[in-house]
């Protein structure tokens, strides 16, 4: 994971368990957190972008439907 812009310091509230198994496993937490975040920004993200596109979606899979893949005849499985 590439970052351009600086860490900064921030507060977070754990569950207790998690924070002593991550430390017993030497865990690095503060990555280990950033990497959840990072996951969760991209499954929003890919989240909202199905929903704006939902109906582009159902029209090319209608059309696909009525027509039938483009260049399927080219195909060779």
């Amino acid at each position: 994971m590439t970052r351009s812009t600086a860490r900064r310091p921030t507060n977070l509230s754990l569950d207790g368990d998690l924070l002593s198994t991550a430390r017993d496993l030497k865990i690095n937490v503060s990555r280990a957190a950033e990497e959840g975040i990072a996951q969760a920004i991209k499954t929003e993200r890919e989240k909202l972008w199905r929903i704006e596109n939902a109906k582009a979606i159902a029209d090319a899979n209608a059309l696909v439907e009525k027509r039938g893949l483009p260049l399927a005849k080219h195909r060779q499985f």
